[in-house]
């Protein structure tokens, strides 16, 4: 016999952002506490709003299955004595038991033959079981801060009012908080302000809707997204819904209704971004988008309630928003007025790091680099530099005072309206403005990279002085400890590297970066290199790339990340033929042999001392494949490389079967030896194959 079940706790309105979190592990402490107990369960339900947490659980057994429990007890040997009769050991275990010691069993272990107590228990019913569930799940609870009410010693995320448990129809006497459990749940603080009969658990959902409440988060978040794309086609746009926005609104209200709202056209000369930021930070408004995904003057409240004075409700959304937006506009202003070099200049006066300068100090590495980038990529240096001498001065800005997230976006609408840069023609100045923004890309994971050359420049010659700066003053990442990011940094910048395409030297970028550093640092270059690799590994895992792949690259140490992935790409192609398998483990050997030998080997092979006709063979193959191989290892394709080697596979094969590489003559030695050689480094030009085998 089974029946659903449903506790719900009623509270006074929960944080916003936790709400997900604290419905989760309310129903999760319930359904395990269940489990646990042996209380067979069916589907449930995590149900909550702002007011309230809730589970609903399916098929919920009415009882425990019996309870048998098995408790060993001495062995034969020690439990009688000579004449059969029990000693005291047995006795006692009898005794504490509850039973005669001529009723416990006997079983066979390793040892020998012991007495056991045996018993078989009726199991308990689940509304006896649920008091201890519940408490359970309620301090279990992640609540870091809990709060206290009243004249007493309860404690919760906020105070409690009402409790909710039915077993079916019957209601089970659970307490919490001084709460007694009934049947009386709560509906809408004001469109439903009065107590809800719920006549058993499975009618809970519908009674709640009844009382304008929408207990269900999914069906309550599609209710908000209607709402809003109706009243966004209303004003002859679409709105803007990031999930961020969209999750917070759900846990603000328990019966959406979109309000249509607008504000004066003027605020539109302001970065759409901070007006965005504004509405969706500040608010939890929905902006109204055009056909190119520009602002327009419409955006959408989602109200707690259906008004029935809806105008004086969009009144109140108008008027909070008003003000922000006029305090944007004047920032936006006054900037505008003060100029990107202006700003610049204030830069020397704010510190980036004790043991690294200022910022002033920071932007001249940075350009210092750019320009060496941009050099080495034949692009337009003079402009790297421009661009990069101006790619922190925004955080002078009073915008980005206000709108931190706004940084580098600010730059980017300032530099079109600069002063300075007006003797530029129209693309480079556009260029730069663009350049400003990407310096920062990606800016989170999954973001995409700086999409101009410019702005990649700027990106690379950021994260290459931030990296070198990190380690030099001694703030390496440590556990969950990185205040500088530079582990975001160092996979920005391989991501750059990569699928930007651009064929650089990384090593010597990083000691270019060393070299600019204030007198007295200084890193390892070569550190750095294995720490920007190590967040590769984790890039090219969720690409499917096997870590054996990954190290058979990296153990070759490309000085191009670009050519790290070209590698990487062949490896993949060569690991599904035929005969990577059997080449890879021949690699192996090899290697394994040849890390014995101690002393130099011939730099040649003196074909006149190969005398067994498998390495005579070998040798053949391998100079061949060495002739054509040649000029695609110089292109750097890879995959021809690899594909031309695989066909080696007999010839190697062949030599292990029969020749003894050890032979007792050491020119005969040596010469395999050599020819050894000479076969893994073709393959290690490319990757450390061996890495592959099992």
């Amino acid at each position: 016999m089974s029946a659903s079940l449903l506790i719900e706790l009623g509270v006074e309105e929960l944080p916003v952002k936790a709400l997900p979190e604290l419905a989760a592990a309310f129903a999760n402490g319930i359904t395990d506490g269940l489990s646990k107990r042996g209380v067979s369960i069916g589907t449930a339900r995590t149900l909550y709003s702002p007011r309230r947490l809730a589970v609903h659980i399916e098929g919920v057994a009415a009882e425990q299955p019996e309870q048998r429990s098995e408790v060993l007890g001495p062995y034969l040997n020690i439990g009688l004595d000579a004449n059969g009769a029990p000693t005291k050991a047995l006795e006692g275990f009898a005794a504490k038991a509850g039973v005669a010691w001529t009723d416990l069993e006997r079983t066979t272990d390793a040892k020998g033959e012991r007495f056991v107590a045996r018993s078989v228990k009726p199991g308990a019913r689940t509304v006896d079981l649920l008091q201890a569930v519940l408490d359970d799940a309620l301090k279990a609870m992640p609540i870091p801060k809990p709060m206290r009410w009243g004249a007493h010693e309860h404690a919760f995320a906020r105070p409690a009012l009402w409790l909710v448990a039915l077993y079916g129809a019957d209601v089970v006497p659970l307490a919490a908080f001084g709460k007694t459990a009934d049947r009386m749940s709560r509906g809408h603080r004001f469109m439903h302000d009065k107590a809800v009969w719920v006549s058993d658990a499975d009618a809970y959902v519908e009674a709640m809707r009844g009382a304008k409440v929408l207990v269900d988060a999914d069906e309550r978040r599609a209710a908000i997204v209607r709402e809003v794309e109706a009243a966004a086609a209303q004003a002859g746009g679409t709105a803007r819904v990031t999930e961020d926005n969209l999750e917070q609104v759900n846990g603000l209200v328990e019966w959406p209704k979109a309000v249509l709202c607008g504000f004066e056209k003027a605020f539109l000369r302001v970065p759409q971004e901070a007006l965005i930021s504004t509405m969706e930070a500040n608010q939890k408004f929905f902006p109204v988008l055009d056909a190119q995904g520009r602002i327009t003057e419409a955006f959408i409240g989602i109200a707690n309630i259906v008004s029935t004075n809806e105008s004086e409700v969009r009144k109140g959304y108008e008027r909070v928003i008003r003000p922000r937006f006029a305090d944007a506009a004047f920032f936006f202003d006054e900037d505008l007025k003060q100029g990107l070099s202006a700003m610049n200049a204030g830069l020397s006066t704010v510190t980036y790091q004790q043991k690294l300068g200022s910022y002033a100090d920071k932007v001249a590495r940075i350009a210092q680099l750019a320009r060496a980038i941009a050099t080495a990529l034949d692009d337009d240096a003079d402009l790297a530099q421009i661009a990069a001498l101006l790619c922190k001065a925004d955080l002078q800005s009073r915008m980005v005072n206000e709108f931190p997230e706004l940084q580098g976006i600010a730059g980017r609408y300032y530099a079109a309206h600069d002063a300075g840069l007006a003797e530029l023609p129209t693309e480079a100045r556009n260029a730069v403005a663009v350049a400003l923004d990407e310096v920062y890309a990606p800016r989170f994971a999954g973001d995409a990279i700086a999409a101009s050359r410019l702005g990649q420049v700027l990106a690379l010659a950021e994260r290459l002085d931030t990296l070198a700066g990190g380690f030099a003053a001694g703030l390496k990442p440590s556990g969950n400890k990185d205040p500088f990011a530079l582990r975001r940094n160092a996979l920005g910048l391989a991501r750059t590297l990569i699928e930007g395409g651009l064929d650089l030297n990384l090593v010597g970028m990083l000691e270019a970066a060393k070299a600019a550093l204030p007198a007295g640092l200084d890193v390892d270059a070569g550190e750095l290199y294995d720490f920007i690799l190590d967040r590769l590994r984790s890039y090219f895992a969720d690409r499917g790339v096997g870590a054996a792949l990954f190290d058979a690259v990296a153990a070759t140490k490309p000085v191009s990340l670009a050519d790290f992935a070209e590698r990487l790409s062949a490896l993949q192609r060569f690991a599904e033929l035929p005969e990577a398998a059997a080449l890879a483990a021949a690699n192996k050997r090899a290697r394994n042999i040849l890390k014995k030998v101690e002393g130099g080997l011939p730099e040649t092979i003196d074909a006149s001392k190969l005398v067994e006709p498998a390495e005579r063979e070998l040798h053949a193959a391998l100079v061949a494949a060495l002739a054509d191989t040649d000029a695609s290892l110089a292109a750097r394709d890879y995959v021809a490389v690899l594909s031309r080697l695989a066909a080696l596979r007999a010839p190697v094969d062949a030599f292990f079967d029969g020749v003894m590489v050890m032979a007792v003559d050491a020119a005969v030695r040596d010469n395999r030896l050599a020819l050894l050689k000479a076969l893994a480094d073709r393959f290690a030009a490319v990757a450390a194959i061996e890495q592959l085998a099992t």
